[in-house]
C-alpha cells in the first residue's frame, strides 16, 4: 500500500529540485550513472492503450476486487494478488487493468522476495516488511534487480493487464541506506518504463515529481498522491521547475489522490488543472471512493 512516508512537509524547495535536475545533466566522471537511454515508444509489440487525459479510475490494494465495479474506465490493482481471471473480468466490464508493483522496495511476503541478494536491501521505508533496495544495480550488465522487476513486468503482461504502476520510485529523497543520486533514480525509473513499453504496456510516473521534467517522455501518465496537501501540483506551485500540470500539457493523463482533505477543498483546483482526482482511504480498501468528475 502506497503511501510512501514523506521526510519533509512539503515538497522539495525549487533551489534543490533545480540541483537534482543538474545531477541528472552531469553526474561526477568518477563513479558517473550512466546517460540515460533513448526513450522507447510503446508499439513495439502491438497497439498500446493511451488513457484520455479525463479517464475516471479507482484504486484499489488491500484486495483484489471483484464484480460488480464502479462505473469507471481503469482499475489499478495488486500485479501479484490478481490473476489473469481477474484482469479479464476487468476487461469483460469495459475497464482496463493497471498492475501495480513496487519497483523501489523488497517487501517480504511476495512469491520472488527470496531473489533479492541481502547487498541491495536497505532500511525500512516504513511499511512492516519492506526495505529500499539499491536501485544502482541496475546500472550493471548482468543486473539481478533488472532480472526480478523485468520478471514482474512478465508477470504484469501474462495476466493481461494494460498498464503499470511503479511503485517506490523516489528512494532518492529517502533515507534508504544508500548514497543514491538523482541521476540514478532517473536512470532506474527510465529504464523500467523502457521495459514496460517493450512489454506492450504503458506505465504511469508514481510520485517522484521533481524529475518530472526529465522522466515525462518515458511516461504516459502520472500517478500522485496527496500533491493538493503539500502544495505540490503545479509548475506554479513549485517555483517553476517541476509540476503535474507538465503531464496535461504533453497530453498525458494524471491521476491524483487524496486521503486527508475534503473533495469540496481539492476537486475545484484538480477539475481546473484537468487532472483526475479521488478522494480514497487511506488503506486503499474502496471504502471512500469520491471522484471530482
Amino acid at each position: 500500500m502506497r503511501l510512501t512516508p514523506k521526510l519533509k512537509g512539503a515538497s522539495i524547495g525549487a533551489s534543490f529540485a533545480l540541483a537534482l535536475a543538474a545531477a541528472v545533466v552531469s553526474a561526477p566522471t568518477a563513479s558517473a550513472t550512466p546517460a540515460l537511454p533513448a526513450p522507447v515508444p510503446c508499439n513495439t509489440t502491438g497497439p498500446c492503450w493511451h488513457p484520455a487525459l479525463n479517464t475516471s479510475w479507482n484504486w484499489v490494494l488491500s484486495a483484489v476486487p471483484n464484480a460488480p465495479y464502479r462505473n469507471v474506465q481503469m482499475y489499478d490493482v495488486d500485479g501479484f494478488n490478481a490473476t489473469a481471471s481477474n484482469v479479464s473480468s476487468l476487461h469483460n466490464a469495459g475497464i482496463k487493468a493497471v498492475c501495480y508493483i513496487s519497483a523501489g522496495s523488497y517487501e517480504d511476503w511476495r512469491s520472488d522476495a527470496s531473489q533479492f541478494s541481502s547487498s541491495i536491501l536497505g532500511k525500512s521505508n516504513g511499511w512492516p516488511g519492506e526495505k529500499w533496495l539499491d536501485i544502482r544495480d541496475v546500472q550493471n550488465q548482468n543486473s539481478v534487480l533488472r532480472s526480478i522487476m523485468d520478471a514482474r513486468l512478465d508477470m504484469c503482461r501474462s495476466k493481461g493487464f494494460d498498464m503499470v504502476e511503479l511503485d517506490n520510485v523516489d528512494g532518492y529523497t529517502n533515507r534508504t541506506g544508500f548514497p543514491l543520486t538523482a541521476a540514478d533514480q532517473a536512470y532506474y525509473n527510465a529504464t523500467l518504463a523502457n521495459d514496460s513499453h517493450a512489454r506492450g504496456m504503458t506505465v504511469l510516473q508514481k510520485n517522484d515529481n521533481e524529475q518530472i521534467p526529465t522522466l515525462q517522455p518515458y511516461f504516459d501518465g502520472a500517478l500522485n498522491e496527496q500533491c493538493n496537501q503539500y502544495k505540490e501540483c503545479t509548475t506554479a506551485q513549485t517555483g517553476g521547475s517541476y509540476g503535474l500540470d507538465q503531464y496535461v500539457a504533453a497530453g498525458k493523463p494524471v491521476f491524483q489522490a487524496e486521503y486527508k482533505l475534503s473533495t469540496s477543498s481539492f476537486c475545484p483546483t484538480d477539475n481546473v488543472n484537468n487532472f483526475n482526482g479521488v478522494q480514497f482511504a487511506l488503506n486503499l480498501d474502496d471504502s471512500v471512493f469520491q471522484p471530482c468528475r
